[in-house]
């Protein structure tokens, strides 16, 4: 018999990843199936970002990189922060990185321990607390509320911090509520972090460039007061619509870059060689495609958010970033999972439950608008008579 390996069996998963499995076995046995549930543009890469790649491998671009990513990309990511954001990043302090789960590991690695506290957002992205509690650190929700349009809050951020907390992690434009934390709200709790000199903030910005109405993004690292302890999350999988060329980067305080470099010649070497450069491309080139990607984003986050609120039982709340809704289901009477798996084996719309995204997610379902609008209003439309079929004695809010 083997022996047992220490800390996996703490290792959780990310239930979207399922939830596709699912809905793929279900569409091969000829279901017709429409997929709300996972999180990714359902637009092709930009052509000259591919174009860039495809030029790179006949150039010979084959072998290893340096661990840090090839200078000229690292150059990019900080001319676009300085560009986008006005901060002024060094290039020496950029990881690029083969996706934005790895900084997310990296950061809790190098924090989380026996004995330490790691705050995270709930709900919040999964991989937050898995990681989390595989390092054996406890991990303690920050609740991302509703009534605060699902951005945190600042004060009740401050009160959980303990001394034995050594990782703040922040997630706005959010995932899986689409809140954005306003800047008003980020002051306060950077004022407050002052008392807490110590603490060290994992930033995931991942969805930076998918805000709306009018929102700006508020970055933490534009914050002198704290920029020393921040470690910036971002990359290309969102905002250019390249979930699978596994692209993410980080931006690391002095102090902490190195220890994150030697954690990446120790694991993964370096970053698919090919794919820097078609990174390179989408930094430097045209930005139409995100604009005209945002724009069709704002119009199914729109139609979205009006057909929900029509619905029976159903009320939801307009997100102002990324590119999913939260509604809550809670009036519906049936636990969110129950209420997810129903709509993927009946009318097959696939969803995620809200508890696959912590403890308060109950009584809420993501459903993401990263796909065709007629998709959209298919899947709603078969959500709507769902709804209208069940009983009305069972509903009975939860």
């Amino acid at each position: 018999m083997l022996p047992t390996i220490s800390g996996f069996d703490r290792i959780g998963e990310e239930n979207a990843f399922a939830v596709l499995a699912r809905a793929g076995a279900l569409a091969a046995s000829g279901k017709d199936v429409i997929n709300l549930g996972i999180g990714q543009p359902d637009f092709p890469t930009p052509e000259h970002i591919v174009e860039a790649a495809v030029k790179a491998l006949r150039d010979g671009a084959h072998g290893y990189t340096p661990a840090e990513g090839i200078p000229q990309l690292r150059e990019a990511v900080a001319a676009d922060l300085h560009r986008r954001l006005s901060v002024a990043a060094s290039p020496d302090n950029v990881l690029v990185v083969p996706g934005g789960k790895v900084t997310m590991f990296a950061a809790i690695l190098m924090f989380g321990a026996p004995g330490a506290e790691i705050l995270y957002p709930d709900p919040g992205f999964p991989i937050y607390r898995s990681m989390i509690e595989f390092t054996g650190a406890t991990p303690v929700p920050v609740p991302v509320r509703e009534e605060n349009g699902f951005g945190f809050s600042a004060d009740e951020t401050l009160s959980l911090i303990t001394p034995r907390t050594r990782l703040l992690i922040l997630n706005s434009p959010a995932n899986p509520t689409g809140g954005v934390t306003p800047k008003s709200e980020i002051d306060r709790l950077v004022a407050g972090l002052d008392a807490h000199p110590g603490l060290a903030i994992l930033s995931d910005e991942i969805y930076d460039q998918l805000l709306y109405d009018g929102e700006e993004h508020a970055s933490l690292i534009a914050y002198p007061e704290i920029r020393d302890r921040v470690i910036l999350l971002n990359g290309w999988s969102k905002t250019y619509a390249m979930t699978g060329w596994r692209l993410g980067y980080s931006v690391w305080p002095d102090g902490l870059f190195d220890k994150a470099r030697k954690l990446a010649v120790n694991c993964w070497s370096c970053v698919n060689a090919p794919a820097q450069f078609g990174a390179l491309a989408a930094l430097e080139g045209p930005q139409d495609a995100v604009r005209e990607m945002r724009e069709a984003f704002d119009v199914r986050r729109r139609l979205v958010v009006d057909r929900l609120n029509d619905m029976p039982d159903i009320r939801c709340i307009t997100p102002k970033g990324a590119f999913y809704a939260f509604p809550n289901v809670s009036a519906v009477g049936i636990p969110a999972k129950d209420l997810a798996s129903d709509l993927l084996e009946g009318p097959g719309v696939a969803t995620i439950g809200g508890p696959d995204f912590g403890v308060l997610g109950e009584g809420y379902l993501r459903l993401s608008y990263a796909n065709s609008r007629e998709n959209i209003e298919r899947a709603l439309d078969r959500f709507q008579t769902y709804l209208e079929k069940r009983p009305q004695t069972t509903r009975t809010e939860i």
